[in-house]
């Protein structure tokens, strides 16, 4: 049985890799239309055959989530080209191993926009548009760290996570009266690109500390997102959902 997504309209920001690909795959075999946001083109475009292979329809748009035309180009492209907005993912982000002491201001500003900014200022474009649709989800990427525990290291990524999951929960209050529900995920140890470089006894290491004995995949994540976005999850409103194998449960 599907999930209700069945022409659906969904953005995915940060949908060029990973997790970001993985549910706009996840969201077309639900059948919604997806639109891609990301910054790297061609890896975007890729994304949105990967869509179209999973029988939906969708479109790449290059976009900056920290810049408020960007955001507001992608939200009238998508009403210009669907007419509505039902869903989204703000999953963008990144996150850089750096000495709370030894962290520059300029580093210190980047992650905070690109990880906490940037989610407060796509909403702010996404809701008005999905009020005119007559309400719908909306999905943060928090993280494990930050949304949950602390992370040596990564001062200002973990401030910016813990604000994600804040944030969400204030919208949450906001815009639930109007049929707007908003929720984040906080993945822990998960099986993307961005691991590739971690030596192989490093990864077996960080997989044995997870109760379930290995880290997730994105697709996994993924599934957990669409379920969000999806009416099965209609009185699920402000929740962080942590996906982590159990490991903050320790």
């Amino acid at each position: 049985m599907g999930l209700g997504l069945s022409g659906k309209v969904a953005i995915v920001t940060g949908g060029s890799s990973g997790i970001g690909r993985a549910t706009a795959i996840e969201l077309a075999r639900q059948g919604a239309k997806v639109v891609v946001a990301a910054r790297r083109e061609s890896e975007g475009e890729e994304t949105v055959q990967q869509v179209k292979a999973a029988g939906s329809d969708g479109f790449f748009i290059k976009t900056d989530v920290t810049k408020a035309a960007d955001i507001d180009a992608l939200i009238n492209r998508t009403l210009e080209s669907y007419s509505r907005l039902d869903c989204v993912f703000n999953n963008a982000g990144f996150g850089k191993a750096t000495p709370l002491v030894e962290l520059s201001e300029p580093e210190w500003d980047l992650e905070l926009n690109v990880n906490l900014k940037a989610v407060w200022l796509s909403m702010k474009y996404e809701i008005p548009a999905m009020l005119k649709s007559g309400g719908g989800a909306i999905v943060n990427m928090a993280s494990q760290g930050g949304g949950v525990i602390g992370v040596p290291n990564f001062a200002s990524y973990t401030a910016a996570k813990g604000g994600v999951v804040a944030l969400t929960r204030t919208a949450a209050m906001e815009y639930g009266r109007q049929g707007i529900r908003i929720n984040c995920v906080s993945p822990g140890l998960i099986l993307t690109d961005l691991l590739a470089e971690v030596p192989q006894d490093t990864l077996q290491q960080m997989e044995a500390s997870v109760p379930l004995k290995r880290g997730g995949t994105p697709e996994e994540v993924a599934k957990a997102v669409v379920w969000l976005c999806s009416d099965d999850a209609s009185y699920i409103t402000g929740h962080n959902l942590v996906i982590d194998g159990g490991y903050t449960v320790q």
